[in-house]
């Protein structure tokens, strides 16, 4: 009798994990010291901090974007040099940086291409892309020739063309309108619903409460508290998300 093997929860591997990672810049700036990180498969995670706290070197060091100076991390499981793991991340950057010369359609079908995507299958992958995010009429557009809002539209969509397991948003509403905000929103949750795995950094609070289930706080490049909502809430004895990050980082930035 043939009897097939159940994966208990705790042989999966995690969404990401982060042990030890360090980067010293050249000069000797320290921007990120002995972090340790890990999300689950399906988590909404908001990785929230000042300005120059060592958010982006995180981000890039997982992108394999910047290299580490020390320590290990893993994508589902995959070096996150390696290709495999560079398949299963979807990167929506802070800063818009897409091609100028092709046009917003011809961009999104390259980029699957660097996926491994076939040509017929990355063609009815970018346009299913350009209608959710309502850029089909620009689809012939340069992408300097769009409006702010949509330039973010299309670095979402961009993050989304090989269906990645982990996304990462990187200041994700940044200057954009309340109307493309609320979409942007309801996008992320569906696709976190869907099963994927979300990373958001933002400056905006209100944004990190209303979508993520859990936090990290990093300041001066290390974790200095994690939990849900609830759970910072209750140890900060705070009302909201907005004051246990106001508690958090004036404490350290006191000592």
């Amino acid at each position: 009798m043939h009897t097939s093997q159940v994966t208990s929860p705790e042989s999966t591997p995690p969404a990401l994990s982060i042990k030890g990672l360090s980067k010293v810049y050249r000069g000797g700036f320290t921007a990120v010291s002995d972090l340790d990180l890990e999300l689950r498969p399906g988590a909404f995670f908001g990785l929230l901090g000042p300005n120059g706290a060592g958010k982006t070197t995180l981000i890039g060091s997982v992108c394999n974007i910047v290299s580490p100076t020390a320590g290990e991390l893993t994508v589902f499981g995959h070096d996150h040099r390696t290709r495999a793991a560079r398949h299963l991340i979807g990167l929506a950057e802070q800063e818009i940086n897409v091609d100028r010369f092709l046009s917003i359609r011809q961009l999104l079908i390259y980029h699957a291409g660097y996926h491994g995507i076939g040509r017929k299958t990355a063609k009815l992958r970018a346009d299913e892309l350009l209608q959710l995010f309502h850029l089909e009429h620009k689809a012939t557009a340069r992408a300097y020739e769009l409006s702010g809002g949509m330039q973010r539209r299309l670095v979402l969509a961009r993050a989304l063309i090989h269906r990645p397991r982990l996304l990462i948003l990187d200041e994700p509403t940044a200057g954009v309108d309340v109307a493309l905000r609320t979409e942007i929103w309801r996008l992320a949750k569906e696709l976190n619903a869907a099963g994927t795995t979300i990373l958001l950094t933002t400056h905006y609070l209100q944004e990190a409460e209303t979508l993520c289930d859990e936090f990290a706080l990093i300041v001066g490049g290390r974790i200095v508290d994690r939990g849900s909502a609830a759970s910072l809430r209750s140890r900060h004895q705070a009302r909201d998300i907005s004051e246990v990050y106001d508690r958090v980082v004036t404490a350290e930035g006191a000592r």
